[in-house]
């Protein structure tokens, strides 16, 4: 396989030592230096692949990012994250979610008109690129890869497309994480989640409040053995079952194709399985270390991998208004968050979650969720976020229609 990157992309072992070297740097810096703790280790680790991608160091394809990060690693943490999760006390702290997450969907719609109206003359197929990244912004790639498909949309436009939402991710993230930093937004909106992890107690060994959240906890052998042996479980059963209902339950019918696209949906499936054994079997999960701790991890070498993909070179050269499309489209989601969220007194850690469950799906806005200590946030974001997999092809179906992509 050939390269033009320093690492080619079956130099597994390379990109995996690379991947995990500056996931451990991130965490590391995270825990130690009050800079890298303000921003958090979940932007160090984006901000690192982003910068040795650009530098033509590793490639922005490989099996151990495509296959292996995305194929396992995600599908792991997410059980080991949500075995945390009872979701009889969830519910009672955080059952308006869904809410604000069905508004920014309403937003990300909203503004895929307007950015349709202002940049048609400007971007190829913009038709088509308002219907992609419409249900991507409100599901993810799933969303982004059927909807592709059924527009038959050019692939170039698709690939142009790719790479400016990647970059365009990168700047999101990096905004998002930190909006609780700034006093305007602390002084707008409640953040009880926020408040509760500022309330740990910071020692003279745990120099910033991500070393004092993420302090050492006993964690035996059987801990690791029984959270890996649940998640792997959960995970294959999910997937058979999801499998195995979306081969069953016909799509004759708008309703049926929906029953179909919701209950054959693996992540659905697999967030519904864990939820269920933190919730029944919640006597027997609480006595298990160390899942927490394993599935952030995973969640840190997911980060890194977001930004893998995206080259700024390329988004320059190719893609530049593709980009402000895209950028239209995020600024209206998160606008449409933040003021009915102001209007309806939402917490700011719920308006934060719920835009980043719309734009950057499920996974992302629990791997922040993690990465600022709002544990009690994981499960229902996932849950919403998950959602968007199934309304996220319609919403995005309408404006291809509409525009007649």
């Amino acid at each position: 396989m050939t390269s033009t990157t320093l690492i080619s992309a079956d130099n597994t072992w390379a990109l995996m030592a690379i991947t995990c070297g500056w996931v451990a740097f991130s965490i590391y810096a995270e825990q130690t230096w009050k800079w890298a703790s303000k921003l958090s280790g979940a932007i160090v680790a984006l901000l690192g692949a982003l910068i040795l991608t650009n530098f033509n160091i590793i490639p922005t394809n490989a099996p151990w990012f495509d296959d292996i990060i995305w194929g396992y690693v995600v599908p792991l943490a997410i059980p080991l994250l949500l075995l945390q999760c009872d979701i009889r006390k969830i519910w009672k702290e955080s059952g308006k979610l869904l809410i604000i997450f069905l508004v920014g969907s309403v937003g990300t719609t909203c503004s895929a008109i307007v950015a349709f109206n202002l940049l048609q003359n400007y971007v190829p197929d913009a038709a088509g690129v308002a219907a992609m990244m419409t249900g991507s912004y409100i599901g993810g790639g799933v969303n982004f890869a059927a909807l592709s498909g059924s527009f038959e949309i050019p692939s170039e436009t698709i690939a142009a497309t790719t790479v400016a939402d990647n970059l365009l991710m990168a700047c999101y993230f990096f905004v998002l994480i930190a909006i609780p930093s700034f006093g305007f937004f602390r002084k707008a909106f409640t953040h009880p989640h926020l408040d509760e992890v500022e309330s740990v107690g910071v020692d003279e060994a745990a120099k910033t409040q991500a070393a004092a959240y993420w302090e050492r906890k006993p964690i035996s052998l059987r801990d690791i053995a029984v959270d890996f042996a649940l998640s792997a479980i959960i995970v294959w059963i999910s997937f058979e079952i999801a499998a195995f209902l979306g081969n069953v339950i016909p799509t004759s019918n708008k309703v049926m194709e929906m029953i179909n696209g919701l209950l054959g949906n693996k992540y659905l499936v697999m967030t519904t399985i864990a939820m269920a054994v933190a919730t029944f079997g919640s006597k027997h999960v609480e006595k298990t270390a160390g899942a927490q701790e394993i599935g952030t991890y995973l969640i840190y070498l997911f980060l890194f991998v977001i930004g893998v993909p995206a080259s700024i070179k390329q988004i320059i050269v190719n893609a530049p208004m593709l980009f402000v499309f895209c950028l239209i489209m995020v600024i209206g989601n998160m606008l449409f968050c933040f003021i009915f969220g102001k209007i309806f007194k939402y917490n700011l850690e719920d308006i934060i979650l719920a835009s980043n469950a719309n734009i950057g799906g499920p996974t992302t806005a629990a791997a922040m969720a993690i990465s600022k200590g709002w544990v009690k946030l994981v499960g229902p974001v996932m849950l919403v976020g998950t959602l968007g997999y199934v309304i996220g092809t319609y919403f995005g179906t309408f404006i291809g229609q509409m525009f007649g992509a």
